[in-house]
């Protein structure tokens, strides 16, 4: 991708995860990954990821604007006094459960580039009354955190939007501590997509078309340095799913979706920076 196209992308990116925002804190749930309104809300990546006990204890504007494809929180391995990192924190849910589980000792970050997600999690925070937390403007490609600061990084469902994913893997890896561990959720897929859906822009930002192959993604997080890197899918999306997130995208739904059906997959990727890094 040119350096224009990311740049386009980026554009597309933080207008929608923008109105998104809007949405939520008129009283609306995003759903889709930030793609469409509540009408979606059902769709098949975004729901159920979180338990009802770890829900109650936030605010529902966290709630609604949860727009991942996964709940890092639960599957990372996060412990008292840790440094969490979580890259695209959106309206802060991650954030917010990292940061009750690492403790008074322990901090969450959370970094994003919209103004208005921005506004949204810090409203949240507060609401929540959690202090060992910090939300930062900025791009997950240029964290804007100094070397060796972070125990673990997570991410739900925003590598992806990414258009130079290298460039973000490379930066967690930077922002590390030796032995610490990259632990996100993503959507990642099996073989390769039709070039209909990659060339969606549409699709991209509802978390599809942007996705790395499991080849792709293991090679890149090698390349930077990370060892032990895993893919662990925790939701496979099968025909009936793919009609949901391909509808109002402009492609053939019927034909497209049985072409996508067991391809693409929420998963959980696990890495670690090695000690002697």
């Amino acid at each position: 991708m040119t350096n224009q196209g990311r740049d386009t992308l980026k554009d597309v990116v933080r207008e929608k995860y923008g109105a998104a925002a809007l949405r939520v804190a008129s009283g609306e749930r995003s759903g889709c990954c930030g793609a469409g309104p509540s009408s979606c809300c059902d769709d098949p990546i975004t729901t159920n990821l979180y338990t009802g006990d770890e829900t109650a204890c936030l605010p529902k504007d966290a709630v609604l604007a949860s727009l991942g494809c996964g709940n890092p929180t639960a599957l990372a391995d996060l412990n008292e006094g840790d440094i969490v990192l979580d890259l695209g924190s959106g309206g802060g849910i991650d954030v917010l459960l990292s940061a009750k589980r690492v403790g008074v000792t322990g901090k969450a970050y959370g970094l994003d580039m919209t103004d208005e997600m921005l506004a949204l999690a810090r409203r949240n925070q507060a609401e929540a009354g959690v202090t060992n937390a910090e939300f930062l403007k900025g791009d997950i490609e240029q964290i804007p955190l100094p070397d060796n600061t972070v125990d673990v990084i997570i991410s739900n469902c925003v590598i992806n939007l990414s258009g130079d994913k290298r460039k973000v893997i490379a930066e967690a890896f930077r922002v590390l501590k030796p032995g610490g561990r990259f632990a996100v959720s993503d959507v990642v897929v099996r073989g390769e997509l039709p070039p209909e859906v990659r060339r969606s822009m549409e699709l991209w930002v509802g978390c599809v078309a942007g996705a790395l192959s499991e080849t792709d993604f293991l090679a890149m997080l090698g390349e930077a340095g990370f060892a032990g890197a895993s893919i662990e899918p925790t939701r496979v999306y099968q025909f009936e799913d793919a009609r949901t997130f391909l509808q109002e995208s402009g492609v053939d739904t019927e034909v497209l979706a049985r072409e996508i059906s067991g391809r693409v997959m929420g998963a959980f990727v696990r890495a670690t920076k090695p000690e002697s890094a």
